[in-house]
C-alpha cells in the first residue's frame, strides 16, 4: 500500500449526472452532463480508484487518464486539479467504510463478530487503500493532555504519556466531516470489543484503520491478492484479539 500526503484542494468535485455550469457572469446556465460526458467521468473515477488503489494518491494525472483511455484534457476539464479528483475518490471510500462499519454494528449483536466483520468486508472492499491521508496519518504520542484535540476527534482512544501509543494527527486543511463520522462509528466497534474483553486493552482507533489500509495489498493477480489478504486479516486479527491472562 502507498499512502502519500496531498493537499486537499477547497473546490467541491463534480458529482456523477451533476449539471455543468457555463457562460460568463449573469449569463451563467446549467446543463446536464451528456451521455458521452457522463460516461467519460464514470471511466475517469474507475481508473483513478484503480491507479490510486496500486500507486498510492502520488500518482500522476496521466497515468488515471492512460487507465481511463481518456485524453488528461478530459480528466482537468472533470477535475480541474488533482486535488479535487484525490478529494473525490477519498470522499467516497470513506463513506463506503463508514456504512460497512454501521452495517456490522446493526447486524451482529456479538462485539467481536462486529468488528471482524468490519475488518473483513472492508479488506475485501478494497476500500482501505484509499482512506484520505488525514484518517491514516499517525505519529509517536510523546504526550497526550486529556480532553485534548486528539481525544476529541478519535472516540474512545486512550493514549498515556509515554506510551508510544500510535495516535492520528490533525489535518487543519481537510473538511473532516466525512473522516469524523468513519471515527465515531469506528469508535463505538472498538469500544464494544474492548468492554467485552475481546479486545487487547491497548488496540485503539487508529491501529484498527492501519490494519484496514495494510491488509489489502496491491497485487497483479486477483486471486493472488484475495488470498493473500486473507490470510494477513487472519494474522493481523488474532494479535488485535485478548488472551488470557
Amino acid at each position: 500500500m502507498h499512502i502519500q500526503d496531498s493537499h486537499w484542494a477547497s473546490a467541491p468535485a463534480i458529482a456523477p449526472g451533476a449539471a455543468v455550469t457555463h457562460g460568463r457572469g449573469d449569463s451563467a446556465r446549467s446543463t446536464p452532463l451528456r451521455v458521452d460526458a457522463q460516461r467519460n467521468l464514470e471511466h475517469v473515477l474507475r481508473a483513478a480508484r484503480e491507479v490510486f488503489g496500486e500507486l498510492g494518491y502520488g500518482a500522476p494525472m496521466e497515468d488515471v487518464a492512460r487507465r481511463a483511455r481518456v485524453g488528461v484534457g478530459t480528466v482537468y476539464r472533470r477535475f480541474p486539479s488533482k486535488d479535487v479528483l484525490v478529494r473525490r475518490i477519498a470522499e467516497e471510500e470513506t463513506s463506503r467504510l463508514t456504512d460497512q462499519a454501521r452495517a456490522a454494528l446493526g447486524q451482529e449483536d456479538e462485539p467481536w463478530s462486529a468488528l471482524s466483520r468490519f475488518l473483513r468486508t472492508s479488506v475485501a472492499s478494497g476500500a482501505g487503500r484509499l482512506l484520505p491521508p488525514q484518517v491514516l496519518r499517525v505519529g509517536v504520542a510523546d504526550e497526550a493532555e486529556p480532553g485534548g484535540h486528539d481525544a476529541a476527534r478519535v472516540p474512545q482512544q486512550r493514549s498515556q504519556p509515554g506510551s508510544g501509543e500510535l495516535r492520528l494527527v490533525p489535518d487543519d486543511t481537510a473538511d473532516d466531516a466525512g473522516a469524523a463520522a468513519l471515527l465515531e462509528v469506528v469508535g463505538q466497534l472498538v469500544e464494544r470489543a474492548r468492554a467485552a474483553g475481546e479486545l487487547r486493552p491497548d488496540v485503539s482507533v487508529s491501529d484498527v484503520l492501519l490494519v484496514i489500509a495494510t491488509a489489502a495489498p496491491s497485487l497483479p493477480d486477483a486471486a493472488q491478492q484475495a488470498a493473500a489478504s486473507a490470510r494477513l486479516l487472519d494474522i493481523l486479527l488474532e494479535g488485535l484479539r485478548s488472551r488470557p491472562a
